[in-house]
């Protein structure tokens, strides 16, 4: 995978939450770390400015964006035992991170990690069952 984006990392992170086999998640999980640190390199670069989110102050597109995807991120790191977003390889989205979901209007909008974990865990053993949603989103186990 030569471009890193939220559009190519999400097919890794559907496989990392959804395959059977240990060896198909952690090739996803690989997969998004690596992108992982280069989307670090893109925040790195716009956040270094000092500014909290990607709209400065104020929530921006890119904060608009990325931040469901991250959230999607977290409930992953959670059911698969990893930590993907960390000061050691992350540090810039690590910190965005922290500044998108403290943020007020984001509190009232995304719902406490756990009720989304106990959704995911619903909605994973549908992706088992339906063979052509598997094969629909890259699943091959």
């Amino acid at each position: 995978m030569g471009h890193y984006d939220t559009f190519t990392l999400v097919p890794a992170l559907i496989i990392a939450l959804a395959a059977k086999s240990k060896d198909s998640k952690n090739a996803a999980i690989a997969e998004l770390e690596q992108g992982l640190v280069h989307l670090e390199e893109a925040a790195s670069t716009k956040l270094s400015k000092g500014k909290a989110l990607f709209g400065g102050e104020n929530l921006g597109y890119m904060d608009i964006a990325l931040g469901p995807f991250l959230v999607w991120i977290g409930i992953m790191e959670k059911l698969n035992g990893v930590k993907l977003l960390n000061e050691t390889n992350t540090p810039s989205l690590l910190r965005w991170a922290d500044s998108f979901f403290s943020h007020a209007v984001v509190k009232t909008i995304f719902p406490e990690a756990e009720k989304l974990i106990e959704f995911a865990m619903k909605l994973i053993p549908v992706l088992g069952d339906r063979p052509e949603l598997r094969l629909l989103l890259g699943i091959s186990d």
